[in-house]
């Protein structure tokens, strides 16, 4: 089974996203059961919003449950050294020699407007293992971009 490396907050979120959505399932119920007292299931948009509704929390639930059996928590503060690993948090300098700045962390906790990119995307799987001063191309949707690691830090 593969592990899901993905930061301390991120598992925080996941778990309490699980609790969430647990706490919502005996409410799925009491608005099916309601439903079904109205009478004919076939013409009652209420039974079938309800019963859709369930499938959905049932499988975000599996899928929740799935990774956090399987989450690999990793604290960037512990890390160091001088290849880009994941939970780094890495300074670039794009093609106008702008800096940009992004942290390495897992796939739901992602945010590339918020500086996080995850380490499956093309970004994340180009900076893996660089180091101070190596240079980056990455094909992105928009074109070939181009990078220099300028930092490295574990914080």
């Amino acid at each position: 089974m593969e592990k899901v490396p993905m930061l301390a907050e991120g598992y925080e979120k996941l778990t309490a996203d699980l609790k969430a959505l647990r706490e919502e399932r005996p409410k799925i119920v009491d608005a099916i059961e309601e439903a079904r007292a109205h009478g004919d299931l076939s013409e009652n948009a209420e039974y079938h919003a309800a019963k859709e509704r369930q499938g959905q929390v049932e499988a975000q639930i599996a899928d929740i449950e799935s990774k956090v059996t399987r989450a690999q928590i990793i604290d960037p503060t512990t890390l160091s050294g001088d290849r880009i690993v994941f939970g780094a948090t890495v300074t670039l300098l794009d093609d106008d020699d702008k800096p940009v700045r992004y942290q390495i962390v897992g796939q739901t906790e992602a945010d590339a407007t918020g500086g996080r990119i995850s380490y499956n995307s093309p970004l994340g799987k180009a900076l893996i293992g660089k180091s101070l001063g190596d240079e980056i191309e990455v094909t992105v949707p928009s074109g070939d971009k181009f990078y220099l690691v300028e930092k490295i830090e574990y914080i």
